[in-house]
């Protein structure tokens, strides 16, 4: 994962220059260089009155600008998205189960974003998942820029309990707040394939990127399938995710900064030979290039987790930036390293979450092509392995996906 340049602000716009900045403005927020494709931006945004699209394009309507109404898809009508696609405040994108919704092939270009205060319902089911995909002839990764949620959860790159916001990378769209339980709808047996780039090298689009987003939103049965960047990244928030699916993913397969405090439950990685893949987890309790202002570092639950890498010296877990977390029943296989742990910011080192109780691993079992179970970097407290990774091996099972990701998801 790489860290990221906020720019803070007071949310007291007036909403028509709020929707005048969605349309018209893209701004793009700086962070550490990796290897995915730059990418540059052209904005073609428009602002959506009726909540609806027109323009018909291969028999299919295109869809793109601010939307200040509902937006409900028509399961008999074909939809591409051709362009930054924003909700706003008080909107709903509602999409039926069983669609298939294609992107034009114009990298980040084209996205589609729930903004803070709006909802998507794209509640798909076991035999009818949605899948939001490349328009283009022969899909590849980073075709287009994948789905973003704002929320008005907690973040700890403003301070707690103000009134301050962050802005997302691509877009400069508003997120964070004082709500826990906020709900930004529901996304269920959700597929996104070939979604994710940067710009410059920068500034990142994932396949679903949740900035802020509250615990009273609903992520289950979704899969990130050969995106160019993270597959899942949480910035801050409290939702509670279950059943991820992440298949080659060329960075980070999960990911979290900023705080994030919600629960993962039942989490399938698998990282292909022959692509690019950083790690598995990669994992920061706070935005390192700005600064932790609310205190506090990212701590979430994790159940139920298998990573499969693709044999070459990556790592399944890295603990970096003072991140806390509790982990229960992993299984990892094929991977240089198994856990990296590492204390690269003195003020917050991470190993001091081992110390406390804070920080750790349960019934984790290595393979035998894992070359280094565990590995801590630069550590503040000489914490070890057998500080780090508790109880037996032999409990391990990993997560259920022949059963859970059996009929829907793609290897």
């Amino acid at each position: 994962m790489n860290t990221k340049n906020l720019n803070i602000k007071i949310n007291k716009m007036m909403k028509t220059n709020l929707f005048f900045l969605l349309a018209f403005a893209l701004i793009f927020m700086g962070c550490e260089s990796d290897d995915t494709s730059d990418i540059i931006i052209n904005d073609n945004s428009v602002t959506n009155n009726n909540g609806g699209g027109s323009n018909p394009s291969n028999d299919c309507i295109n869809l793109s600008g601010v939307y200040t109404s509902d937006l409900t898809l028509d399961a008999n009508n074909c939809y591409v998205v051709n362009g930054p696609l924003l909700m706003t405040e008080g909107t709903t994108l509602t999409i039926p189960a069983g669609m298939t919704i294609k992107v034009a092939p114009v990298g980040v270009n084209a996205y589609i974003a729930i903004l803070r205060g709006a909802t998507i319902i794209a509640d798909g089911n076991a035999a009818n998942p949605i899948v939001f995909t490349s328009n283009a002839a022969s899909p590849a990764s980073g075709n287009w820029g994948g789905v973003v949620i704002c929320g008005n959860a907690p973040i700890n790159s403003t301070a707690d309990g103000s009134t301050d916001t962050a802005t997302t990378e691509v877009g400069g769209l508003s997120y964070g707040g004082n709500t826990p339980n906020d709900n930004s709808g529901i996304i269920r047996y959700v597929r996104i394939e070939y979604a994710g780039g940067a710009i410059d090298g920068n500034a990142e689009l994932n396949g679903l990127s949740l900035y802020a987003v509250g615990s009273g939103t609903t992520i289950d049965y979704v899969q990130a399938y050969k995106g160019s960047d993270d597959g899942f990244e949480f910035f801050g928030g409290t939702v509670n995710a279950s059943h991820l699916s992440v298949v080659d993913a060329e960075d980070d397969s999960i990911d979290w900064t900023e705080g994030f405090m919600g629960t993962l439950t039942d989490i399938y990685v698998k990282q292909n030979a022959g692509s690019d893949h950083d790690s598995g987890f990669e994992m920061d309790g706070f935005n390192t290039d700005f600064s932790n202002e609310g205190g506090y570092v990212s701590q979430p639950t994790v159940t139920n987790v298998t990573v499969i890498g693709d044999g070459d010296s990556g790592r399944a877990f890295r603990l970096r930036a003072g991140t806390a977390g509790i982990f229960t029943n992993i299984m990892i296989d094929n991977f240089g390293r198994g856990v990296v742990l590492e204390d690269d910011q003195m003020d917050y080192p991470t190993s001091q979450n081992v110390v406390d109780g804070n920080l750790s691993m349960t019934d984790v079992f290595f393979s035998a092509n894992v070359t280094t179970a565990y590995t801590g970097s630069g550590l503040v407290n000489p914490v070890t392995q057998n500080d780090v990774i508790l109880g037996n091996a032999s409990n391990a099972t990993g997560t259920d996906y022949a059963t859970w990701g059996a009929g829907w998801t793609i290897e």
